[in-house]
């Protein structure tokens, strides 16, 4: 398949319509335009279904199948995009915390983040992170605190050099991820991204988890609970879903995602059945 990538319907997707310049304006810009637009969702892991990282595919999936996708599939198209604008980008990979005990111990490489470089430093550039989504490019800084419209961010910097994102949450500080600035290949995706879609400790392989980030809300579907959250995950509402044409309704009303399946089928594998 070709790895041709076609900008203008990206932005079509996305509805942006303002400048082109690789600067901080347009990156912020464009970040947010993506999480509006594009959720994140893994119903292809969890249908059984394999995940392709091939751009042709990803933009087959997320731009024209009205589809979201998961951080190594929404990190890809972001990445593709910025770079046809002239952006300098390089591909990183964390390690998930977000549902870790502080102590445990590092797991895999399962997360796509990306590293863009502009005229005042780096900065962290992340559309895939589920749990949390990040509304905007945060500096690559340690030890200072990054409030956003929609949240409060904070890396710090471990003695062996690894970077770690935290989230301020209604109990506290909560860990994200930790990441290095080592440079990832494809062949190293294409291993995360095998390990996060099939095997049975990873969550999206028997759950729901979709998450919209807009300019003011941040709403959030795990099987059959809907929560809608204000900034730093304020609780505002909460739902369940009680049939599946009810969850076909969420899934495509609030989430903007056509179903791969029917509503039926998906209803039937957060049961647990095949």
């Amino acid at each position: 398949m070709s790895e041709e990538f076609h900008l203008d319907n990206y932005l079509a997707r996305i509805g942006y319509r303002g400048p082109l310049k690789p600067d901080l304006a347009t990156l912020a810009d464009l970040k947010a335009a993506h999480l509006d637009a594009i959720a994140f969702e893994a119903l292809d892991p969890l249908l059984g279904r394999p995940v392709h990282l091939d751009l042709a595919s990803v933009q087959q999936k997320l731009v024209d199948g009205r589809r979201g996708g998961y951080c190594f599939e929404q990190n890809a198209l972001l990445r593709a995009a910025l770079e046809a604008i002239g952006f300098a980008v390089t591909s990183l990979s964390g390690r998930v915390r977000w549902r870790l005990e502080p102590d445990a111990p590092l797991g895999p490489r399962t997360h796509m983040l990306l590293k863009v470089n502009l005229a005042d430093g780096p900065y962290l550039v992340d559309v895939g992170f589920g749990s949390c989504l990040v509304d905007t490019p945060l500096k690559l800084q340690p030890d200072i605190v990054q409030p956003t419209a929609m949240g409060t961010f904070r890396l710090t910097q471990s003695d062996d050099g690894l970077f770690w994102l935290a989230a301020k949450q209604p109990a506290g500080w909560r860990m994200m991820y930790v990441f290095d600035l080592q440079p990832q290949l494809p062949s190293d995706y294409a291993l995360g991204n095998w390990y996060t879609s099939t095997h049975p400790s990873m969550p999206f392989t028997s759950m729901v988890v979709m998450e919209r980030l807009t300019r003011d809300r941040r709403y959030k579907l795990v099987n059959r609970r809907l929560v809608t959250e204000a900034r730093d995950g304020e609780m505002v509402s909460e739902q369940m879903i009680q049939t599946p044409d009810e969850l076909r309704a969420v899934i495509d009303d609030t989430f903007g995602v056509t179903l791969p399946a029917s509503a039926d089928e998906i209803w039937r594998r957060i049961d647990g059945e095949r």
